[in-house]
């Protein structure tokens, strides 16, 4: 049996490494910034991408493209590469191909610090977004696209909105604007949804998430899925397909290859210039994280479907927002693509609005406040007295947290303890 068929379960466990004969069995840390050569020339090699290797670990560390490259089995992708956070992956993803006078088109359901990322600091940068309802129509949609469009970014299920993208309509209005789909994976994983199998071509992910698992460490990673042709398209992307001066005049796609082309061309310039690498230690850790993702992936979705049905069935909950619920609006599209679970996370108002919610917080024993999510312990958040304490009740409903919402991601823990925690907790209301 090949590497590319064997089941994910066995990828999480085995994937990426396989140690020869009297070699270390786990993952080792290559804890060193810099790598020895013989000769001058054999380093040169290196710099001018003649040769595969490493030289100073900002740009490549052997640990860190092991774990990578586990990440890209998972996804069935034909590159990867680990970043220092999620946020750093959000950025190299698009900036990789687009740059200052470019547009892209997002969806505008996304993870809030993406959204800021994307609309104030690129901006400034020169790159223009437009964000679209992600249930518009399909002509809503086209009409967003300009001659300058380098792309389409979504995430599988927004943070913390909850909502699930279309990955299909998405990926073919990209593609009828000959530029790739971008899906931040980073809530689903790719144990309940592989992006690439719907027509997305780049895979984006906070590892610092379930991926990581336990609170551990920030990373990011993307995805190469190797299906984008770049030079069907070299008009839009001259950085992919035209000489780059600043590696010897090497073109990337030609190089490359369809496969290689993107994350080659994000490690030796992007990650060259930016420094966004994460380290050898967090590497080590992810690769903990994902060696038991499938088994934990099963118990969050669980303890997040048994959670929201609790809380649905609740006189003191307003409302329930959770993908794998029959009354949500998403549950057809979410069988779609996630129909073995989604995530932990759910979010939910309490009845008698922000007062309520607050006290609702402080009645919480086992369940913890804490601005984190996708960890293997449970923890909550009350955004209008958290991370929204800004906004007045006026600002708090424009931007999708009204007072009385409460989000919860559920950890690993028996759901019926998070069940009874939360049965006190609303008794004290």
């Amino acid at each position: 049996m090949s590497k590319n068929q064997r089941r994910i379960e066995t990828k999480c466990v085995q994937g990426g490494y396989t140690p020869g004969n009297g070699e270390p069995r786990q993952v080792p840390i290559i804890q060193s910034t810099t790598f020895k050569y013989a000769t001058s020339e054999d380093m040169g090699k290196l710099f001018d991408l003649e040769a595969s290797g490493y030289f100073y670990s900002r740009l490549q560390n052997p640990t860190c493209d092991t774990v990578a490259a586990k990440i890209c089995e998972l996804e069935g992708g034909s590159a990867a590469m680990l970043l220092s956070s999620g946020q750093a992956a959000s950025f190299f993803a698009v900036f990789n191909i687009a740059s200052v006078g470019d547009h892209v088109v997002s969806s505008a359901s996304i993870y809030g610090g993406t959204y800021n990322l994307f609309a104030v600091t690129m901006k400034k940068m020169g790159i223009e977004f437009t964000f679209v309802d992600p249930d518009c129509t399909e002509e809503e949609l086209n009409a967003a696209f300009r001659p300058n469009t380098k792309a389409v970014f979504g995430e599988t299920i927004a943070n913390p909105a909850l909502t699930v993208l279309d990955i299909e309509k998405f990926a073919k209005a990209a593609h009828a604007h000959g530029v790739p789909l971008i899906v931040d994976n980073t809530f689903a994983t790719p144990i309940h949804c592989r992006p690439f199998e719907h027509g997305a071509d780049i895979v984006t992910h906070s590892t610092t998430k379930y991926m990581d698992g336990h609170g551990v460490a920030v990373g990011g990673c993307i995805v190469d899925s190797g299906n984008f042709n770049w030079m069907a398209h070299a008009d839009k992307f001259p950085g992919l397909c035209t000489p780059d001066e600043s590696y010897h005049g090497i073109t990337y796609a030609e190089k490359f290859g369809q496969g290689g082309a993107y994350i080659t061309k994000a490690t030796a310039q992007l990650m060259r210039d930016f420094g966004a690498t994460q380290s050898p230690q967090s590497a080590f850790y992810l690769n903990l994280g994902l060696e038991s993702l499938h088994v934990r992936m099963e118990r969050h979705a669980l303890n997040g479907r048994k959670v929201a049905e609790f809380l649905e069935s609740s006189d003191k909950i307003t409302w329930v927002n959770y993908p794998s619920l029959p009354s949500n609006k998403y549950y057809e599209r979410t069988k779609k693509y996630m129909p073995n679970g989604t995530c932990g996370v759910v979010s939910f108002g309490v009845k008698g609005g922000r007062a309520a919610a607050e006290k609702f917080m402080k009645a919480l024993k086992l369940i913890a406040i804490e601005t984190h999510v996708a960890d293997a312990r449970s923890c909550c958040l009350h955004p209008a007295s958290a991370t929204h304490r800004q906004m007045n009740e006026q600002e708090l409903i424009a931007a999708g947290v009204p007072g009385d919402l409460v989000r919860l991601s559920c950890g690993l823990e028996n759901y019926q303890d998070l069940i009874d925690d939360l049965t006190q907790a609303l008794e004290s209301i």
